[in-house]
C-alpha cells in the first residue's frame, strides 16, 4: 500500500487533548502515555521515566515499559520521548510548524516518526545511542559525521512545499494568514506586515522573520528597553541588506535548516554489532527541532561551529580554519550526494571557498540571533538560568565581529577578543 502524501500524513497525526503537568510530573506524563499506549497499562510491565536535563527551554522524559524478559535494547526499541514545551515559549517557536517540520523530516527518514501532539507538546518515538557533549564536537570522527548528516539535510529537505503545507506559511499569504488569526488590531496588523516585510526572499518563514518576530515581543517598559529595541531592529536591518541576498545554497540561498545544532541535539548512533565504523566516522542523527526554519546553509552551520564551545562559550574550543574547511569539504560532498551532482574537482574546490567564504561572514549572526532570542526568554522563562547574562555574551560576539570587519577594533588599537582571535588561527 503505498504511503500517504506527506500532507495528509502531517494532518493525520493524533492529537490529545491532555497536558503535561511539571507540578505533577509522573501522574500527568503517565496519563499521556497511557492515552497513546494503553496497551502498556495492560502488559505486566512497569512505565518508569527518565528525565533528560541538557536543555534549557523544555522538559524532556524517557518513557520505558519495562517488562520482564526484555533486554534493555528492547526496552529501549519501544521507548518513547515525551518533549512538553516551556512556559511561555509560543512567543519564540511556532508549535504548529515544529510538528510539520518534524512530521516532514520523518518522511524523509530524518528523525523518528511523531506519534502524538498534546495540548502543551509532543510523543514520539526514542532515539538509541549516546547524546553528545561539547568537547565530542571537535573530535574528527564526530564534525565528520555531522558534517556528513547536515549536507543530508540540506540537500533532501524541500525548503518550500506549499502545495502540501510541509512547512507553515511559507508564501507571503500563508505567512499573513497565520498571523492575523491571533489580533485584529492595525499595530498588531502593522507588525505582521513588518515581519512579512523583513524577508529579502520570498520563502517564508526564515530566519530573518524568525528575529523580526522575537524583536517585535521585546518589551518597553523603560528607556532602555525602548533604546535596546530600536538598536537590535536597526541592526536586524542592516544584518538583512548586507547578508540577506547571499548566493549559499538551494531556493533563493535557503536550506532547511536546523538552526540549533548544540552538543545536546546530536546523538551517536550505536555501532552495528559493537564494531567501531570502517571509516572512522561515527554516524549520527539530530533531535529538536522547535527552532528548524529555512535559513542561508552559512547560518546553520556557522550556528553549530558557535555551539562548540557550549553554554560556557569557551572561544577556546571553536574550530580553527583548517577544521571549518575540512568540516565543508565532508559537508559539500554529502549534500551533492544527496542531490545526485556531481562536481568537477576543481568546481568541488572553488564551492568549498565560496562557502567558506559566506560561513565566516555569518560568524557573527549566531550571536545576534540568540543575544534575542535570550532577551525574550528572560521576561518569560521560569527554569533557572541566567538568561539576561547569556544575552549580553552572545550580542557581544556580534559586537566584536561587527567591530572585526568595521575595522573599529584595530583602528583604536584594542587587543582582538579570544573568539576573533581563535576564528581567524588556521590550526
Amino acid at each position: 500500500m503505498p504511503a500517504a502524501p506527506l500532507g495528509e500524513a502531517c494532518e493525520a497525526i493524533r492529537y490529545i487533548p491532555l497536558s503535561y503537568n511539571p507540578a505533577e510530573s509522573n501522574t500527568s506524563a503517565l496519563r499521556l502515555v497511557l492515552t497513546l499506549l494503553p496497551e502498556w497499562g495492560q502488559s505486566g510491565g512497569k512505565v518508569e521515566f527518565v528525565r533528560f536535563t541538557d536543555g534549557i527551554t523544555n522538559t524532556l522524559l524517557k518513557a520505558v515499559n519495562k517488562r520482564s524478559g526484555l533486554s534493555d535494547q528492547q526496552i529501549d526499541e519501544g521507548a518513547v520521548l515525551l518533549r512538553a514545551y516551556g512556559k511561555g515559549t509560543d512567543i519564540l517557536i511556532d508549535r504548529e510548524g515544529e510538528s510539520k517540520s518534524h512530521c516532514t523530516l520523518s518522511h524523509y527518514n530524518l528523525a523518528p516518526p511523531l506519534l502524538a501532539r498534546f495540548d502543551n507538546g509532543l510523543l514520539y518515538r526514542f532515539i538509541q545511542g549516546r547524546v553528545c557533549s561539547p568537547p565530542d564536537l571537535s573530535k574528527e570522527s564526530v564534525w565528520r559525521g555531522v558534517a556528513r548528516r547536515l549536507g543530508e539535510w540540506h540537500g533532501v529537505l524541500p525548503v518550500a512545499s506549499v502545495d502540501e503545507g510541509v512547512v507553515n506559511g511559507n508564501t507571503r499569504q500563508g505567512l499573513m494568514m497565520q498571523l492575523s488569526a491571533q489580533s485584529p488590531s492595525q499595530a498588531d496588523l502593522a507588525i505582521k506586515q513588518a515581519i512579512v516585510d523583513i524577508s529579502p526572499c520570498s520563502v517564508r518563514p526564515n530566519i530573518w522573520t524568525v528575529m523580526q518576530k522575537w524583536i517585535f515581543a521585546l518589551p518597553t517598559s523603560s528607556d532602555a528597553e525602548k533604546s535596546r529595541k530600536a538598536t537590535l531592529q536597526w541592526e536586524l536591518e542592516r544584518l538583512v541588506r548586507e547578508l540577506g541576498n547571499t548566493k549559499g545554497l538551494g531556493s533563493e540561498g535557503l536550506v532547511f535548516g536546523h538552526t540549533d545544532l548544540l552538543s545536546a541535539n546530536i546523538i551517536i548512533q550505536p555501532h552495528r554489532d559493537g564494531n567501531p565504523p570502517a571509516d572512522n566516522v561515527e554516524s549520527v542523527s539530530f533531535i529538536d527541532y522547535e527552532y528548524a526554519t529555512p535559513s542561508p546553509a552559512a547560518f546553520d552551520i556557522c550556528n553549530h561551529f558557535a555551539e562548540w564551545g557550549g553554554f560556557d562559550c569557551d572561544y577556546s574550543l571553536l574550530p580553527t580554519r583548517s577544521v571549518r574547511r575540512e568540516f565543508l569539504r565532508e559537508y559539500l560532498r554529502s549534500y551533492k550526494h544527496h542531490n545526485r551532482l556531481h562536481p568537477t574537482a576543481e568546481d568541488e574546490e572553488a564551492e568549498i571557498q565560496r562557502l567558506f567564504g559566506e560561513v565566516d561572514l555569518f560568524r557573527g549572526v549566531p550571536g545576534f540571533y540568540w543575544g534575542i532570542w535570550a532577551l525574550v526568554q528572560a521576561t518569560i522563562s521560569q527554569i533557572d538560568f541566567d538568561y539576561a547574562a547569556y544575552a549580553e555574551v552572545r550580542l557581544g560576539e556580534y559586537s566584536a565581529w561587527r567591530d572585526e570587519v568595521e575595522g573599529t577594533r584595530k583602528a583604536e588599537g584594542k587587543e582582538m577578543p579570544l573568539r576573533e582571535k581563535r576564528w581567524s588561527q588556521e590550526v
